[in-house]
């Protein structure tokens, strides 16, 4: 992909090249072989049934990053943390803190729009059980190299431990983050200080696992994205 081209042009050409991405044929096979099967109900739905792009636009505070599609939520919808309980958690906490318009994720046409953020995934494909293959995510990490620059964010927030990780390779390897002996670890509420004025922020993913559980509770949740805020503004005033 050109570095000459603008910014938006390469957004534009970089969510064209996630759509239509085929190197992952095991993940393409689920997407497809889930969108004909289809849960009962959805079945007067048409499924999206393939790569999902990033949510959002380019050059933005926060930089949210997940794990991968869920396979009747954005595998369905075609938009990020969309359609499932997940979203509901997700949008909720980020409406509450100015990140997002409103609550409400069902589909493509509900009106949501984010604000200065942008979501993206380590796997932009419906991995079966929820486990891409180590293979599958190297496959996928050019897309998200290509995010993280065209973002420039702020504040990265990784939701779960496999996004955490993933992060901080990439984070390592474009230079946002110095090596060290012993990798920061995941946890709720965690936040690495990364160069150039940038964070790292963790939290439990907003899975039905954590929800239902109470391992993730709604006021965990906004902490953390008031947290993004906090560092935001703090960045804001200090380049200013």
């Amino acid at each position: 992909m050109s570095k000459s081209r603008s910014t938006p042009s390469r957004w534009k050409q970089l969510q064209s090249d996630v759509i239509h991405c085929s190197r992952c044929p095991r993940l393409i096979d689920h997407c497809k072989t889930v969108a004909r099967e289809k849960r009962r109900a959805y079945e007067n739905e048409n499924y999206w049934g393939k790569p999902v792009p990033n949510f959002g636009s380019p050059r933005v505070g926060l930089l949210i990053v997940g794990l991968a599609p869920g396979a009747h939520g954005a595998n369905r919808t075609g938009r990020m943390f969309t359609g499932d309980r997940s979203g509901d958690w997700l949008y909720r906490a980020m409406q509450r803190t100015g990140f997002a318009n409103q609550q409400q994720s069902t589909n493509l046409q509900d009106g949501l729009k984010l604000i200065n953020c942008a979501i993206t995934n380590i796997c932009r494909c419906a991995p079966p059980q929820n486990k891409p293959s180590p293979a599958e995510l190297k496959n996928c990490s050019p897309y998200f190299a290509e995010t993280l620059e065209l973002c420039d964010p702020t504040v990265l927030l990784a939701l779960g431990g496999l996004a955490w990780n993933a992060t901080l390779r990439e984070l390592i390897q474009i230079g946002w983050f110095d090596r060290t002996p012993r990798r920061p670890k995941f946890g709720h509420g965690e936040k690495v200080p990364l160069n150039n004025n940038r964070f790292l922020l963790g939290s439990y993913h907003p899975s039905q696992q954590n929800t239902f559980t109470g391992k993730l509770t709604n006021p965990m949740l906004n902490r953390v994205f008031k947290n993004a805020v906090k560092l935001i503004n703090q960045n804001r005033s200090e380049t200013e």
